[in-house]
């Protein structure tokens, strides 16, 4: 039996594509700290895949002193900040499917509540025309774990949603791509997510290929066909 390729493989950014987690969390201890409060790692862990406004309004909570929109920017400077300096730390295998994907002519979108600029940094800084469009995180109304973001990728993209492959490491994304009906891969990193049956767990992307998300995509529809029909 021959396995159609995916519409579009749709993929998270931060700690999916890239691991710059730790680069977010440093940004938040200086803010934080500007205002005279601390931010420890386990705080940071807990705005791991959370839209950059929802994160903002727990920072002010948290005594910083600015509006939602001055936050979101000046995190997001800090990271760009450090990926200039300090190189931007891709996933194990990232790169490679990418690559393999552009091959194939298989449609790709980065999926990401992270802004629009920062976004375009890490995309540019790839060898290669990776993704076809961007959905960021200024550009939703609903933040993951909304399914919004990936219906809007799919929908831009001129794709079904239900034949598209998300990638994703974190609860609240790994939920959104779900909700919206992909075939869901989860690639847990800084935080871990119990696996379940809803989603296909991998410990990361190493190895990963074009013919094992064909396969994926395969069984999920397959699942979905013995659910509707009972």
């Amino acid at each position: 039996m021959t396995t159609s390729l995916p519409a579009a493989v749709l993929w998270d950014m931060d700690g999916t594509l890239v691991d710059t987690e730790p680069y977010w969390m440093s940004a938040e201890k200086v803010l934080v700290s500007s205002y005279g409060g601390t931010w420890t790692d386990a705080d940071g862990l807990t705005l791991v895949g959370k839209g950059l406004w929802d994160s903002a309004q727990i920072l002010q909570d948290r005594g910083v002193d600015l509006s939602a929109d001055e936050i979101v920017s000046t995190l997001t400077s800090k990271v760009i900040e450090q990926l200039e300096s300090d190189g931007v730390p891709f996933q194990p295998g990232a790169r490679e499917l990418l690559a393999e994907l552009k091959e194939a002519g298989v449609p790709t979108a980065l999926v990401t509540m992270s802004i629009r600029p920062m976004a375009e940094k890490v995309a540019s800084l790839i060898p290669f025309d990776a993704f076809d469009l961007v959905v960021s995180g200024e550009e939703v109304e609903n933040a993951k774990p909304h399914p919004e973001p990936y219906l809007k990728a799919a929908r831009l993209l001129g794709v079904d949603i239900l034949d598209c492959v998300a990638i994703e490491d974190s609860e609240p994304g790994i939920a959104s791509a779900v909700a919206s009906g992909a075939a869901t891969i989860g690639v847990p990193h800084a935080v871990p997510v119990a696996p379940r049956p809803d989603f296909t767990s991998r410990d990361t992307l190493a190895g990963a290929t074009l013919a094992e998300l064909s396969g994926i995509l395969e069984a999920h529809r397959a699942a979905r066909t013995t659910t509707t029909s009972r």
